[in-house]
């Protein structure tokens, strides 16, 4: 499938031609024979061993973003995080691209919206893999501990036979996760269309990092 090559090859974010990755991905699906059950090894994998820390983003580094860079640190954001998710799936011959959307967590603390300038997280990230002819979206955002210290809960799961994003309430009837603005996916990480997004909507977020950046961290 002509169309399908773009989703399987290795980039410069999915970057599975390097050593560490491609192994990587080898031993997380080690004797698992379906497309389905890899899948599911390697989002629970990068959903749980990659801790979770928003911190990691860092204005126009590009090598931040990268796949092997994400595995070697052993922590990322979402975009980070879904990127990496992706490059493991290419890596196994699952098809796998970024989609990138707006999103509102109405459980993140005001010092975190107090820095952003905005309680929107824009362009946040995640994978979707082709398995049974079909795209299924999947968020391997917070890792298990991080979920349930902050009450992100529940649990984004993934069973292998439906979409695994945020809930749009949390275990207490409460408004969780919104999603307000859909940019499409991408077989490519768009890196320039993400920095002119932030630089246009997160012009206080930039400001504070050049100004307190270590008071704050």
């Amino acid at each position: 499938m002509k169309d399908m090559e773009q989703y399987l090859k290795p980039t410069e974010f999915f970057d599975f031609d390097k050593k560490r990755v491609k192994d990587q991905a080898s031993e997380i699906t080690y004797g698992l024979k379906t497309d389905k059950e890899k899948a599911v090894a390697l989002f629970y994998w990068v959903r749980d061993n990659i801790k979770y820390n928003m911190y990691t983003y860092f204005p126009k580094i590009k090598a931040n973003l990268k796949s092997s860079v994400t595995l070697r640190r052993g922590t990322g954001f979402c975009m980070s995080k879904a990127v990496l998710l992706s490059t493991l799936a290419r890596a196994v011959k699952i098809p796998a691209k970024i989609r990138m959307v707006d999103i509102i967590n109405h459980k993140i603390s005001q010092k975190v919206i107090d820095f952003m300038g905005t309680n929107i997280f824009h362009c946040h990230g995640y994978s979707e893999l082709f398995l049974d002819n079909k795209w299924y979206k999947l968020t391997p955002v917070f890792d298990k501990e991080t979920a349930i210290k902050n009450g992100f809960i529940p649990l984004i799961e993934f069973d292998g036979n439906s979409d695994a994003l945020f809930s749009p309430k949390d275990i207490d009837g409460n408004t969780f996760v919104e999603y307000i603005k859909d940019y499409g996916s991408y077989s490519e990480l768009p890196i320039k269309k993400i920095n002119k997004i932030f630089e246009k909507k997160y012009s206080k977020f930039y400001s504070n990092l050049k100004r307190n950046f270590s008071e704050f961290f």
